[in-house]
């Protein structure tokens, strides 16, 4: 009599702070629909329900309910501490004038890195351990203390989406968390390398897993409606930049790079689409540089895809990147792509292949947009190019099926 081998499906936990609008959140989604369901069973944990990408989680994904202590992280600590939660609240208060201290002492100017490594610091020990046991969790964004002290996982893997040197820190914490992690990714070749040149210590434990993007269903999404004519209604170039409103994206440059392009004589139209902190900045340089005619905000798009299908080049500007989500995109969708020459710029495109690589000087990367509008063949082989590439990298997710 023959004995049938029955093996359970492998457990694998998820950490993700929102599901708002934005290239990681896509990089997730693509993540989780390349999974096999009939292996794995996939938990994700969300802190802040309520983003515009949660109605797109799998249905095959086990959704963690939400629990009001996870978020306490972004909400106001004025709000917190005039509630039940108040204790997280002075735990923000002490985690703020510890990083107060090391900013004067260093000399450092504070950014999202370093601030999430002092609130949780203070935060994480206050939070529940999450219930259950996983053969692999995985922390997606961000620093990883909550993954390394309140989930009980075999193995353990902190994901990194952005270029190190970009980023300020406390190199003893960051140590300390990468020492209790049993590997580390990010998100190119670049990312790794900047990584290690900061952190050789762990090279046995750091590797690169591209961002997961699905061929099939971004070229499906860029179907699903035409952009409206009130928009994209005349004759003008038509470039497209998307991406949250903030400091790396550059999006406060882009002003200015589109006037110096029109004093060439071409008539473009820049539509910008994303959110952020920086958007009344935006729209005074919008007005600075007069451009009012030229350059237009467009704000959240759940599906870009069709703003990018309609537009005749898209532009990263960015000061700096990990692996741009919607550099690939773009590509995908067979669009000629610009990006600027950020230090990991080289691992997204091959220059005059798929795409251009410009100057991140607002005068050099005009003339450079300006030649490369003006250069239709070259344009029309690196568009042939795109449509003959294969960016469907859903076979990353292989590297961390190894793992488990």
């Amino acid at each position: 009599m023959s004995t049938v081998n029955i093996h359970p499906k492998k457990e694998i936990l998820i950490l993700m702070k929102t599901m708002n609008i934005g290239g990681a959140e896509r990089s997730l989604l693509g993540l989780l629909g390349s999974f096999d369901y009939n292996k794995y069973n996939l938990t994700l944990m969300v802190y802040q329900h309520g983003g515009e990408f949660m109605k797109y989680i799998p249905k095959e994904v086990n959704l963690l309910p939400y629990n009001s202590k996870f978020d306490v992280f972004e909400v106001p600590i004025k709000n917190i501490l005039f509630s039940r939660r108040f204790i997280f609240g002075l735990a923000r208060i002490l985690s703020k004038i510890e990083l107060k201290i090391y900013t004067l002492l260093t000399k450092k100017k504070s950014n999202v890195w370093l601030k999430q490594q002092y609130s949780n610091k203070y935060i994480v020990p206050l939070l529940p351990k999450l219930e259950g046991s996983y053969d692999l969790a995985i922390n997606f964004l961000g620093v990883s203390d909550l993954l390394i002290k309140r989930v009980d996982a075999k193995k353990k893997i902190g994901w990194i989406h952005t270029d190190y040197n970009q980023l300020v820190y406390n190199p003893k914490i960051d140590r300390s968390m990468y020492a209790k992690l049993d590997y580390i990714a990010n998100v190119s070749k670049d990312c790794n390398e900047v990584f290690l040149e900061n952190y050789p210590e762990f090279y046995d434990k750091s590797f690169v897993i591209e961002n997961i993007l699905s061929k099939k269903i971004i070229l499906k999404q860029a179907e699903e409606f035409q952009v409206d004519n009130e928009i994209f209604n005349d004759n003008s170039i038509k470039i497209l930049s998307i991406g949250r409103f903030g400091f790396a994206k550059n999006f406060d440059n882009i002003p200015e790079i589109c006037k110096n392009i029109i004093s060439k004589g071409i008539d473009i139209k820049w539509y910008i689409i994303g959110y952020g902190n920086d958007e009344q900045l935006i729209r005074r340089k919008i007005i600075e540089f007069n451009v009012t005619k030229n350059v237009f905000i467009l704000g959240k798009k759940k599906n870009p895809y069709p703003y990018i299908k309609a537009c005749d080049f898209y532009i990263q500007p960015s000061r700096f990147e990990g692996k741009s989500v919607t550099v690939r995109e773009a590509q995908i969708i067979s669009k000629p792509v610009i990006i600027s020459n950020y230090k990991t710029s080289a691992s997204q495109i091959k220059h005059e292949y798929d795409g251009f690589i410009v100057s991140q000087d607002n005068y050099l990367c005009a003339d450079q947009v300006g030649a490369i509008i003006k250069n239709k063949k070259l344009v029309s082989q690196v568009i042939q190019n795109c449509n003959s590439s294969n960016f469907d990298n859903s076979q990353e997710i292989e590297k961390i099926e190894r793992f488990i």
